[in-house]
């Protein structure tokens, strides 16, 4: 397994002919004494040699094979362990002094990801107890892309927060909270997620990523962050976050004037953020990820966005992508497409009305891609193609649990046209009739598309 790591991954052009020069030395030897026991063994005339011939021959054999290992140069070795799994490169640290240096070597404990989970609930793995504390100990300065992978349990997210509390002397530039499943972090106490996380707020000094959804984290918080790291952060992820206000989030776009990729809940998205994204100061907004969601129908009332507010951000930002992922109920969406809306990919996991779709067709211009999860028993024919009329940057389609008539299909496939590059569609989604089957509309569409289409079927197990 290692020797085929070494030959597929390497590109490197030095360590790749070093690599190749220490095994063509091994082969070289290795077939050398190959010859030499062929002849022992068939030459009648010779006599056979002692037991300890033998012993010598096979312990020659080794010591050459393990001198070639062990005089690998630092970089190659260092090149190969990058490649290894954590467990594989602490068995291989064994192998000698030399590989056990090249262990330590800071440039493999920059990236580092720590799983823990509790075995009576999980499947996955759990970063050991031991290795953690010798990372703290040895490699916290080194740390630079840190993250946790936490199950569902409370244990698992405070036994994070325990650690990082204890990276005082790092100096970390991603840090990702990722919960493999809910509530995790929402079911720590906040005030000891906050502690912990202000650690690393406050002693990184040049965090540029960031992704701390579903977590307490809270405003205060927000401004140690951007007082400590405002000329450095790129990327902050943090939807599902109930502690932080639209101030908090508006505090972030005023001081990190190099932010360049935001997600955030609608509720705290306002027309002054839009606004304080789009200032002059602050570099191209490139991608702005809004989640909408619902948890009890009727009682959340969703306020509206300026034109105005979308205007100012697309004419900073041109190229921005706007993505909205929608979780509501169909009477929830009064607030939403009535006027032109910049959103590039909309996705809605639970039902959305004709009248929703048909207000997407004619006030988003910039739609690029388009999954509708769910829709009632009507038809969208009339809003399907009214989308293929108007969206006329729209190259990808997702449709399910939904209807579409056969004939409609082919005429948005028709109006899009090539650039319709990724085409989702269940094939219970098609309703044909007596002119337009299922074959027609495999053999018409494929020609509208240049390429060859089916619709999707689900598996029968």
């Amino acid at each position: 397994m290692l020797l085929c790591a070494i030959r597929v991954q390497m590109s490197d052009g030095y360590v790749e002919n070093t690599i190749t020069k220490s095994l063509n030395v091994y082969r070289m030897k290795r077939n050398n004494l190959s010859v030499v026991n062929k002849i022992v063994r068939s030459s009648p005339a010779m006599k056979q040699p002692k037991v300890g011939f033998y012993s010598s021959l096979n312990h020659t054999h080794m010591h050459t094979v393990l001198l070639d290992w062990g005089s690998l140069p630092h970089c190659v070795v260092l090149r190969i362990f990058q490649y290894l799994p954590l467990i594989d490169r602490a068995r291989a640290s064994s192998v000698c002094r030399k590989w056990n240096e090249v262990f330590h070597i800071p440039g493999l404990w920059r990236k580092f990801e720590f799983e823990l989970n509790q075995s009576a609930t999980s499947y996955f793995k759990s970063t050991h107890p031991d290795l953690i504390q010798q990372i703290i100990k040895k490699h916290a300065t080194h740390l630079q892309y840190v993250s946790f992978k936490v199950d569902s349990s409370t244990e698992s997210a405070e036994a994070a927060c325990d650690i990082l509390s204890q990276l005082v002397n790092c100096s970390i530039q991603t840090l990702g909270l990722i919960s493999t499943a809910k509530p995790s972090f929402m079911n720590v106490s906040k005030s000891h997620f906050v502690s912990a996380l202000t650690v690393v707020f406050v002693n990184s000094k040049s965090l540029s990523s960031i992704k701390i959804e579903d977590t307490p984290v809270d405003d205060p918080s927000l401004k140690i962050l951007v007082a400590n790291n405002s000329d450095t952060l790129r990327l902050l992820k943090m939807s599902s976050c109930p502690h932080v206000s639209s101030d908090g989030i508006l505090c972030v776009a005023d001081r990190c004037q190099g932010l360049r990729e935001l997600a955030l809940n609608y509720y705290i998205l306002s027309d002054e953020l839009l606004l304080a994204l789009s200032s002059e100061t602050h570099v191209n907004l490139e991608h702005l990820r809004i989640d909408v969601v619902s948890e009890n129908p009727g009682q959340i009332e969703f306020h509206s966005i300026k034109k105005q507010s979308w205007d100012a951000l697309i004419k900073h930002s041109p190229g921005v992508n706007v993505v909205m992922y929608f979780f509501l109920y169909e009477e929830e969406f009064e607030a939403f497409f009535k006027e032109e809306t910049p959103v590039t990919h909309l996705y809605f996991g639970r039902s959305v009305s004709k009248a929703v779709l048909g207000r997407i067709g004619l006030n988003c211009p910039r739609l690029v891609e388009l999954v509708v999860c769910a829709n009632g028993l009507q038809t969208l024919d009339t809003e399907l193609i009214c989308i293929a009329e108007h969206c006329k940057s729209l190259t990808a389609l997702g449709l399910s649990e939904c209807e579409v008539s056969c004939r409609a299909f082919i005429e948005f496939v028709r109006l899009c046209g090539k650039r319709l590059t990724q085409l989702s569609v269940m094939e219970d989604v098609l309703i044909p009739d007596d002119e337009c089957s299922l074959d027609k509309v495999h053999t018409e569409v494929s020609e509208h598309l240049g390429r060859m289409w089916f619709p999707d079927v689900l598996p029968v197990w």
